[in-house]
C-alpha cells in the first residue's frame, strides 16, 4: 500500500487523483489531520486514517501496512517544520516501509537565502540518515506563487516587487503527476531526483510581459526598494517575520537559486510541462 500525507492539500490531492488512475483504490491510503475532509476519498475506496505530524503517535496507525509513504512537506518553517518532517520519517521507518518519499525543492541548500530551503536540506539529511531507502522529490518552485506576487498589477499597470531573478515556475499538476509516476514505479529514483522543473525560467519582467499579452492591459515591471517593500507589507498587516521570509525569496532569486530549468520533468511525464502562461490564463479565467 502507498500512503500519502497532505492528501487534502493542493499538491497531495492531485497526487491521489493520479494514483487512482494507475492503481486500485485499495492500494492507496491517506494520512490526514481531519479524516472528515477526506470523506470523498473514502467513498472512492481509499483508506483514510488520522495522522498528524504534531502527534507522532497517530502516525503509527496511519502508516500501518504501507510499503511506501509520501511525506508532503508542511507550510511551516524553521525548527518546527524540520521536527515534524523528522517525526513523519521516523514513524514511517518504524512502520517498516520499504521507501519514504519527501517533497523537497529544486533549490534545497543549507546556505540558501530563502529560509524554507535550509529546512528542506535538514529534512533530506534526516531522511538519508534514517536508514530507509528514500526519494527526495526536488520539485520546482510552484507556479501558483506568481499570482500572489502580482498584487494590484492589473489595476495599477505596475508589477511592484523587489529585484528578483529567473525562476523555473512549475505547475502543481505536473509535479503531482510526477510524484504519482514515481510512486507507481517504485525505486525509479534512489535518493534525490534531478530538478523537476519547467524547462524555462522567467523573471518578473517576463511575467509582466505575459500579463500584458494575456489580459490586454499594459503591465510594467517596477523594482521596489527592499526596505520600503517590507514596510508596505507590514503596514498592510503582514507579520514582520513573514515579510522577511518573503523578501528572502527575492534575495535567493537574485542569486540564481531558482534558475535551474531542465527537461527531466518533461522526460518523466512524457509530455511538455505546463507553461506559466497556462497557469496564469487559468487563474484569470476563473476570476481568482
Amino acid at each position: 500500500m502507498i500512503v500519502l500525507t497532505g492528501a487534502t492539500g493542493k499538491l497531495g490531492s492531485q497526487v491521489v487523483d493520479h494514483l487512482l488512475r494507475r492503481l486500485p483504490a485499495g492500494e492507496i491510503g491517506v494520512s490526514v489531520r481531519d479524516p472528515g475532509r477526506a470523506a470523498a476519498l473514502a467513498e472512492r475506496g481509499v483508506r483514510v486514517r488520522r495522522g498528524d505530524f504534531a502527534d507522532p503517535a497517530s502516525l503509527a496507525e496511519a502508516f500501518d501496512g504501507a510499503s511506501q509513504v509520501l511525506v508532503v512537506s508542511t507550510d511551516e518553517t524553521g525548527e518546527t517544520a524540520v521536527a515534524r518532517h523528522a517525526a513523519a520519517i521516523d514513524a514511517a521507518r518504524e512502520a517498516g516501509v520499504k521507501r519514504v518519499l519527501y517533497t523537497s525543492h529544486q533549490a534545497v541548500a543549507g546556505d540558501s537565502l530563502f529560509s524554507p530551503m535550509p529546512d528542506h536540506a535538514a529534512t533530506e539529511h534526516h531522511l538519508a540518515a534514517s536508514g530507509v531507502p528514500f526519494t527526495a522529490l526536488r520539485n520546482g518552485f510552484y507556479a501558483a506563487t506568481v499570482p500572489l506576487l502580482l498584487g494590484r498589477a492589473l489595476e495599477t499597470g505596475e508589477l511592484i516587487a523587489p529585484a528578483d531573478g529567473p525562476v523555473s515556475w512549475t505547475a502543481h499538476a505536473d509535479l503531482a503527476e510526477a510524484a504519482a509516476v514515481i510512486l507507481a514505479d517504485e525505486g525509479r529514483f534512489d535518493g534525490p531526483t534531478p530538478p523537476l522543473t519547467a524547462p524555462v525560467a522567467l523573471d518578473l519582467e517576463a511575467v509582466a510581459a505575459l500579463l500584458t499579452e494575456i489580459t490586454g492591459r499594459v503591465v510594467r515591471r517596477v523594482v521596489a526598494d527592499d526596505g520600503e517593500w517590507v514596510a508596505g507589507l507590514v503596514a498592510h498587516g503582514v507579520p514582520e517575520d513573514r515579510a522577511a521570509l518573503l523578501l528572502g525569496m527575492f534575495h535567493a532569486a537574485r542569486r540564481g537559486e531558482f534558475a535551474v530549468a531542465t527537461s527531466d520533468l518533461e522526460d518523466l511525464l512524457g509530455r511538455p510541462a505546463t507553461p506559466l502562461r497556462s497557469v496564469l490564463e487559468d487563474h484569470y479565467e476563473r476570476g481568482v
